[in-house]
């Protein structure tokens, strides 16, 4: 007895009571020494092969002089701070910034490694060149119109919805008139045959410069038709630019081309078909989603029925029926082996008992749990019925039937 007692003096005199003491502690998983870090994880999933998986760059190389942009940058800077009136603008917030002037010098400097940047973000190159990519250097403006005289502008993944690009839209682009150039709306989303084919929404070919009237069109403008259910949908313009007049007569497609078989592509195929001939310059994409107006275009234009796209769920899994079961509610337990379109029948009976043909249900109590039944009634069944008065569970959802 008194070896215990000196044992916990000398406890508390070792130990302040304030400090935390951690007893039988284990190291869990493995010491820091050895253990990965989640960045270490994704680099070893994602390792490729540098050898066999490289990046080819199919387009034209960026030629900018950033020194002497930076050289005027700091003229215009150093001139603008000696302007007493603009600074008084700025301070006064009077001062307007010509956005236009703002975008050219954006897209003049910095504007194709963004839009490449972004179109790699999404995939665009990965889905249709695999290992190439080329860099936007001639900036591609494509806009929809709509009432009004109201525009909606192709960006690098806005979403657009299929009413508002029902249309064609107006594309342009700065070019030379002796120039010949090759636009195509290609989307690698929503094949319902294949999904390693994509559709083709536009193709014109031999284009004059950036005259697309005068151009070839092969296959015509359709709008986008993104199936209910799948998500968003990319729809992709890529401009090339050609090095002579080319003979596009394999894809003519009859106008108008409703069969989206017909319109099966593969950006792949035919850029290693044309890539001494062609070269990509422009891109823009858009996104775009199941609108209400696909509907009445797959039925009275595509003349097909309207693809939907659901997740199947496997049917709920329910462990074999016992005799006893323990701590079970036995109305709730026995109805989970039942036909539910027996009990959804039952409980439609029940609920069309009370309804009049012409007047309709009965209308609903005022207060409908401030009524005493008259005889004894079990916990279970108490509780079916309030359900059953407050029109919770099954019975609020029978108008689903």
């Amino acid at each position: 007895m008194s070896v215990k007692l000196f044992r916990c003096l000398a406890s508390n005199l070792l130990i302040p009571r304030s400090q935390h003491v951690r007893h039988a502690h284990r190291l869990r998983g493995k010491p820091p020494t050895i253990a990965r870090s989640l960045k270490q994880r994704l680099e070893q999933l994602n390792w490729k092969d540098p050898t066999l998986n490289f990046r080819v760059n199919i387009g034209y190389a960026i030629k900018i002089n950033k020194r002497s942009i930076t050289n005027a940058w700091t003229k215009e800077i150093i001139a603008r701070r000696n302007d007493a009136e603009l600074e008084k603008a700025a301070r006064t917030k009077k001062l307007l910034v010509d956005l236009q002037t703002v975008k050219e010098d954006w897209l003049r400097i910095d504007g194709s490694s963004h839009i490449h940047r972004l179109a790699d973000h999404y995939g665009i190159y990965n889905d249709l060149y695999g290992d190439a990519y080329f860099m936007p250097i001639v900036p591609l403006d494509v806009s929809y119109k709509l009432e009004d005289d109201k525009w909606v502008k192709v960006y690098t993944g806005n979403v657009i919805k299929p009413s508002e690009a029902s249309k064609a839209p107006n594309v342009t682009y700065n070019s030379e008139d002796e120039s010949l150039w090759t636009l195509i709306m290609t989307t690698p989303d929503g094949n319902l045959t294949s999904t390693k084919n994509e559709y083709c929404h536009w193709f014109i070919g031999n284009i004059p410069g950036n005259r697309l009237k005068e151009g070839e069109e092969l296959v015509n403008y359709l709008q986008p038709i993104a199936p209910y259910g799948i998500g968003y949908c990319r729809y992709i313009f890529v401009l090339y630019k050609q090095e002579g007049r080319i003979d596009f007569s394999e894809y003519k497609r009859t106008n108008p081309c409703l069969s989206l078989q017909e319109r099966d592509w593969r950006t792949l195929d035919f850029y290693r078909k044309y890539q001494d001939q062609l070269t990509p310059a422009g891109l823009a994409f858009f996104q775009s989603d199941w609108d209400s107006s696909l509907k009445e275009f797959y039925h009275n234009t595509l003349n097909m029925r309207v693809p939907v796209l659901r997740y199947d769920f496997p049917k709920p899994y329910i462990k074999k029926q016992v005799w006893f079961p323990i701590k079970e509610p036995f109305n709730i337990y026995l109805d989970k082996y039942r036909d539910p379109k027996q009990i959804n029948k039952e409980f439609l009976l029940r609920k069309l008992k009370k309804v009049h043909p012409f007047n309709g249900p009965e209308p609903p109590k005022k207060f409908p749990l401030g009524h005493r039944e008259s005889y004894y009634v079990p916990s279970w069944l108490k509780f079916e019925i309030i359900k059953k008065r407050l029109g919770y569970g099954r019975v609020n959802k029978l108008d689903e039937y």
